[in-house]
């Protein structure tokens, strides 16, 4: 069996961002104790599956909240219940608002070799927008520290439709990620999603429109790839061989597995999730069946998300067949063209494609 990723969800945080809709509760020292002793109870009964792993990643939430000592317990209980590979990519994600001086060395030396910290701009006036409580100062600081400790595999986050944002603001964040230099960047855009502060005040919010949003979508993978960055995916650019391994597992429909409150896991040909309870966690219960995973729409739905698209080697390789010749004809028609790329090599989406991806994805795979 190909090695999988692992994704630990580390549920806390000091406060609640106003766009922000992922679980997470309020980071208490006995709940941090008792979140860990139950993550590695957890990770223990992987110890009778022969399971090997490439990947790991502990997302929030804010997993530097842990500490250093904390996620080196983990990393521990890993290595005796799953061979972590020697070249493993793991990765923890940051908020540079903390000082994470000592966070950082206990991950050094527990092997974490990947930081993604949660930039999401370079201006304090768009920072304090988001509820964001650093500065880009400290942004720098987290990485020089990073460096320091021996982390240089590092991504930065970038939020793009941000209240108050403008071309001219988003030159300035993308500025600050040419001089600092990180080796792979993360560029998504805001989403207003129910149940969170910025839902309830969605149209006082200064965001650009559709138009606007379009525009600053490509310049930024313009300017990214100017500077040496190569997108991979919809909202993802690397320098060259520093993509996230982990994130490519999704897209490829690789098998992972997910521990903690809300997380997702595909193993074994099928699809979890942990309820959004940390109560839950705690008190043992079991991840809920989400139904069968990595099926021929599936792949194709996700396959399509990279920047190499649906290829007819992949194809072949996982289900022996070749790319569907509806699909192929609808990629290839003239209001397609410039939304899609169909050659011998495959289908893949232009950047103008992946604006609109879900569009363009769902009229391809309707013709399979």
């Amino acid at each position: 069996m190909k090695p999988v990723g692992i994704y630990i969800h580390v549920p806390f945080c000091r406060y609640k961002c106003p766009y922000c809709d992922f679980y997470s509760v309020t980071a208490k020292d006995e709940l941090l104790d008792r979140y860990t002793a139950e993550t590695l109870r957890r990770v223990s009964l992987l110890s009778d599956r022969g399971i090997s792993a490439d990947t790991v990643y502990f997302g929030g939430g804010t997993p530097s909240l842990l500490g250093g000592q904390r996620i080196a317990r983990i990393m521990d209980a890993l290595r005796k219940s799953v061979e972590i590979t020697g070249d493993a990519e793991v990765t923890a994600e940051a908020n540079p608002a903390n000082d994470l001086g000592d966070f950082l060395e206990g991950c050094a030396a527990s092997g974490i070799n990947r930081l993604s910290l949660g930039m999401q701009s370079a201006l304090r006036k768009e920072l304090s927008a988001l509820g964001r409580r650093h500065a880009p100062d400290d942004v720098l600081r987290a990485m020089e520290t990073a460096y320091r400790c021996g982390i240089d595999n590092i991504s930065l986050d970038l939020m793009l439709g941000v209240p108050m944002q403008t071309a001219a603001s988003l030159e300035q964040s993308l500025r600050f990620i040419e001089e600092s230099s990180p080796a792979h960047v993360s560029a998504y855009m805001l989403k207003i999603e129910e149940n969170t502060p910025f839902y309830r005040i969605q149209n006082a919010l200064n965001i650009a429109d559709e138009d606007g949003l379009a525009d600053m979508y490509e310049l930024t993978f313009n300017r990214l790839e100017q500077a040496g960055y190569v997108q991979y995916e919809i909202s993802n650019a690397s320098k060259p061989g520093f993509e996230s391994r982990h994130n490519l597992k999704y897209w490829n429909c690789d098998q992972y597995i997910g521990i903690g409150p809300s997380a997702h896991g595909f193993y074994d040909g099928r699809r979890y999730y942990s309820d959004r309870s940390l109560d839950r966690f705690l008190s043992g219960s079991a991840p809920n069946d989400d139904g069968e995973g990595g099926t021929l729409e599936e792949y194709v739905m996700l396959r399509l998300r990279l920047s190499e698209g649906l290829t007819q080697t992949g194809m072949k390789e996982r289900f022996g067949i070749d790319i569907p010749k509806g699909m192929r004809d609808c990629a290839s028609s003239p209001v397609m063209v410039p939304y899609c790329i169909c050659d011998g090599q495959g289908i893949r989406l232009t950047r103008k494609g992946m604006l609109i991806s879900n569009e363009v994805i769902c009229r391809l795979t309707e013709l399979m």
